[in-house]
């Protein structure tokens, strides 16, 4: 079965960005509701994945929408948390010059990210995303997720359904994008996705399913 990961970090260490209570609902509820439908969903097929990643390509080519949605945002969910750290850092290295390349300077990178998110209508996703070689930044609707596109590796993500930052930012998604850009991102975490897309490498994987998948 798929498993709910625990956080790297404690549900107060994004404060005040992310406020304790919205993380502990966000991970504890959200989340954890979209791996416990997806479980349901693949014991009553008597499925047996090994990874979340084949779910939600198989899900996708299927057109199992149900299945597709939370399989996905069980693994969007996943890769959010892992894109942040207490404090943010700063990109370095090949990054940094791939950033300076496709977007003119960090900054740039920054407006382009929260301009995507904040002009997402409706809930979704902003990504950082690599493909050939070449940075862009694009944004998803509800659970649409980058794994379903050939080439493109994932390197940074923000969630903008709104229970993400509804009360903590009184509704101002932008507010939200420019505080999280500046305090939580874990540059590191984008470095390892960015050598990945490089090298051709697999880059982060959500936690195999359990054993007892099988049973």
């Amino acid at each position: 079965m798929l498993t709910l990961p625990p956080l790297p970090y404690g549900y107060a260490a994004l404060s005040p960005v992310i406020s304790e209570a919205t993380l502990r609902t966000h991970h504890g509820k959200h989340h954890a509701r979209y791996v416990q439908v997806a479980n349901e969903l693949l014991a009553a097929r008597g499925d047996r994945p090994e990874t979340l990643e084949e779910i939600v390509v198989e899900a996708d080519r299927a057109n199992d929408r149900k299945l597709f949605n939370n399989a996905a945002q069980a693994w969007n969910h996943g890769f959010f948390w892992m894109c942040m750290r207490p404090g943010g850092s700063r990109p370095e290295g090949g990054l940094a010059e791939a950033i300076d390349q496709a977007f003119g300077s960090l900054a740039g990178l920054r407006d382009a990210f929260i301009a995507e998110g904040a002009g997402r209508f409706g809930s979704g996703w902003v990504w950082l995303l690599a493909k050939g070689g070449a940075l862009s930044v694009v944004s998803t609707h509800d659970a649409a997720t980058p794994l379903t596109a050939a080439g493109a590796t994932p390197l940074l993500v923000c969630d903008v359904w709104e229970h993400a930052y509804y009360l903590d930012h009184s509704n101002d998604r932008a507010a939200f994008l420019s505080a999280w850009w500046d305090h939580c991102i874990d540059w590191a975490f984008v470095a390892a996705q960015f050598e990945a897309a490089a090298t051709g490498a697999a880059g982060w994987r959500y936690p195999a399913p359990t054993l007892a998948s099988a049973s």
